[in-house]
């Protein structure tokens, strides 16, 4: 046997007990009339207008023409003139209830002139009386009250729409958030690891050239590499450290990279032990950067830097980063390497990718290609208003 659920058995309760109710009232109004019997016709009639009141759920509209047309038998039978609107009064909420005004405004434009006709015909007050507008009002109330727990429901469901699409758009963000600080924190590892992939391999190489006529460059070599491991290392621990979780109270709002332009001036050591010349030009106008400006700079050179190391050699290479109204403008330029290039000129690897996407992240623009006359060019405009 199947349960149904407890709301369901609930209005059927609910439907049975205003039936009863219906039903009682009307028996009730015929005992106390002094001209009207309890016949059985009367009582025939009076359950068959109060069965519409069980049908008004899954049929409102055909409960409420049912309850309508049986209000004669009940008057032609019973003489119930109190109690006789009940069942008709309950199916005009339900139907209004559930279909809202457009079913209101068409019951009653049926209703209130059948309600009239009744009247004419079983009503022994005068037309223009009180109880005329009271038994119009048996039709108007119950709709309008329909129309109103319609209309309630609608809004709430509108409340309830509203604060699920709203947690929806939060859990969104929050994924999206989650998304851009990984692809930050990828991107970082990326530079802070090719970069010293790099470095590393091209003075391991001159280490090892130099290892039999000149030792002592070679230890220096060793020494620069072990120099760029650590600070590496140091590096990636800070960044990873981003993505522990060191108890309940952790602090899990991103951090950015502690690295700016000013720290460029750093790589010069690094890069002049792998063969490339260095300069730097940093305009003293820059001032205090904020900080995702200040980093995606300091990445951009650090990942133009590398390219020339990866796919150039021993060169020359220029830094310059200037100020221009409210933005920040990076050139890094390199001449044609000394010597054969270790895997060429690379223009399409992810690299250039990450630093365009850098660039884009906080609002700015990014360019790379050929100079005229051989070599490699990296320029980047970053505004400063950028949060």
């Amino acid at each position: 046997m199947t349960l149904l659920p407890a709301g369901a058995v609930r209005d059927r309760v609910v439907d049975v007990a205003g039936f009863v109710v219906c039903a009682a009232l009307m028996c009730a109004d015929v005992v106390r009339t002094p001209d009207a019997d309890l016949t059985v016709a009367a009582v025939a009639a009076i359950v068959a207008a109060s069965l519409p009141v069980l049908l008004r759920r899954r049929a409102p509209a055909i409960a409420l023409v049912l309850a309508m047309a049986l209000i004669f038998a009940v008057l032609s039978f019973a003489h119930v003139y109190v109690a006789v609107a009940g069942p008709a009064a309950i199916c005009a909420y339900t139907l209004t209830a559930v279909r809202g005004r457009r079913a209101a405004i068409a019951a009653a434009a049926t209703a209130l002139p059948l309600v009239v006709v009744i009247l004419r015909i079983y009503s022994p007050h005068a037309y223009f009386s009180w109880d005329t507008a009271m038994n119009l009002g048996y039709v108007v109330i119950p709709l309008a009250l329909g129309v109103a727990a319609h209309d309630r429901r609608a809004y709430t469901a509108a409340l309830v729409d509203r604060a699920e699409s709203a947690e929806r758009t939060r859990e969104e963000e929050a994924l999206r958030r989650v998304g851009e600080e990984r692809l930050r924190i990828a991107r970082d590892v990326h530079d802070v690891v090719a970069h010293a992939m790099v470095a590393i391999n091209v003075q391991a190489g001159v280490g090892a050239h130099l290892l039999d006529r000149d030792p002592e460059q070679a230890r220096s070599t060793l020494r620069e590499i072990k120099r760029v491991s650590g600070a590496s290392l140091d590096d990636l621990r800070s960044i990873l450290g981003l993505l522990r979780e060191e108890g309940a109270d952790a602090v899990t709002a991103p951090v950015g990279p502690t690295q700016g332009i000013a720290g460029i001036e750093d790589l010069r050591e690094g890069l002049g032990s792998a063969g490339v010349d260095l300069d730097v030009d940093l305009d003293p106008a820059i001032g205090a950067l904020p900080a995702a400006i200040d980093a995606t700079g300091y990445r951009i050179v650090q990942e133009a830097l590398t390219n020339v190391l990866r796919h150039v050699g021993p060169t020359t290479a220029r830094v310059k980063v200037a100020h221009h109204d409210d933005t920040i403008v990076i050139e890094v330029e390199n001449d044609r390497g000394r010597g054969p290039a270790p895997n060429g000129h690379a223009g399409s690897g992810s690299g250039l990718r990450g630093m365009r996407e850098r660039a884009v992240a906080v609002g700015g623009s990014f360019e790379a290609g050929p100079r005229d006359g051989g070599g490699w060019r990296v320029a980047a405009s970053l505004p400063v208003g950028a949060p």
